[in-house]
């Protein structure tokens, strides 16, 4: 079975952003099992809550639902690139499937990006989507 790990975190829109990529690929919903990982933040927005609380990690749920896709969710802390790299790597995952936003230069020296560090540490494909402003 294929599997791919979608990372979210309190965003809606990034979050049905990404769960409509993964239902638009080949073959899906087919031999395709997907894991759905709510990336907690630094301000403790939904700290409190388990993962299939979050308003973010049920909307993709339902939409992976909806289309026929096995999914399940779980949860990690922070460091999120290191916790997305890790959970990727324990489930043995194929694919991950983040949701981006835009950050100037200046954004990313200060505040990091958990989307950069992924994609340069992770030895697997790694998808972008959902990049808004």
């Amino acid at each position: 079975m294929y599997q791919i790990l979608v990372p979210v975190d309190d965003d809606v829109g990034r979050a049905v952003a990404q769960a409509e990529f993964v239902t638009g690929l080949p073959g899906v919903p087919g031999d395709v099992g997907v894991t759905v990982v709510h990336a907690y933040r630094d301000d403790g927005a939904d700290d409190d809550l388990p993962p299939e609380q979050s308003k973010a990690v049920s909307e993709a749920l339902d939409r992976l639902a909806e289309a026929g896709v096995e999914a399940e969710s779980r949860e990690i802390y922070l460091p999120v690139s290191e916790g997305i790299l890790d959970i990727a790597s324990d489930l043995a995952v194929d694919h991950i499937v983040l949701g981006g936003r835009r950050r100037s230069p200046a954004g990313k020296a200060i505040f990091g990006s958990v989307t950069q560090r992924v994609i340069l540490n992770a030895d697997l494909p790694v998808t972008v989507v959902g990049m808004t402003d």
